[in-house]
């Protein structure tokens, strides 16, 4: 195979978003959090010399997938080394928009109860709305939102891809 054969059939029809990855110390137990904290599923996982991943997101958006990578190196196989894999803290954040104001209170109490909660619900400024963060098994902050404006922002400035 040459350099220009693609190896998959399918790709995007223009450059786009497609995911972030974070480095995890262990990923059955990142795997076990975001499946119990977020509405992602697995959608693949992977290994190889370097170490294990998995690819999460949300099922709903097969069309157009945005996905959340995780990898865990093995031992002495990380190729980045000996660069360290820095925390998305305290600001830093994987944000992920809800559709209630109860949603992001029933997201805090799960995470209260389950020791992960970093800041409880509150109310911010319009342009952040009604928040509330979780911290991920690495310190990783996760921000659960409702009422920021990003899609109606996005359609006032940029349509409705229509």
């Amino acid at each position: 195979m040459s350099d220009e054969e693609a190896v998959h059939s399918i790709g995007p029809k223009r450059p786009r978003w497609t995911h972030m990855a974070l480095h995890v110390n262990d990923i059955d137990a990142s795997i076990a959090w975001y499946t119990k904290h977020t509405f992602f599923e697995v959608l693949a996982e992977n290994e190889d010399k370097f170490g294990r991943g998995v690819w999460l997101g949300d099922p709903n958006q097969a069309e157009e997938p945005f996905i959340l990578v995780l990898a865990q190196f093995f031992e002495g196989k990380d190729p980045f080394a000996p660069a360290k894999h820095p925390t998305l803290a305290p600001f830093a954040h994987i944000g992920i928009e809800v559709t209630s104001k109860e949603e992001v209170d029933e997201i805090a109490a799960k995470g209260k109860e389950s020791g992960c909660l970093a800041l409880g619900p509150q109310q911010m400024p319009k342009h952040v709305g009604y928040i509330c963060f979780l911290n991920d098994p690495d310190g990783n902050t996760i921000e659960f939102s409702y009422d920021q404006g990003v899609y109606e922002k996005a359609r006032e400035v940029w349509g409705d891809g229509s």
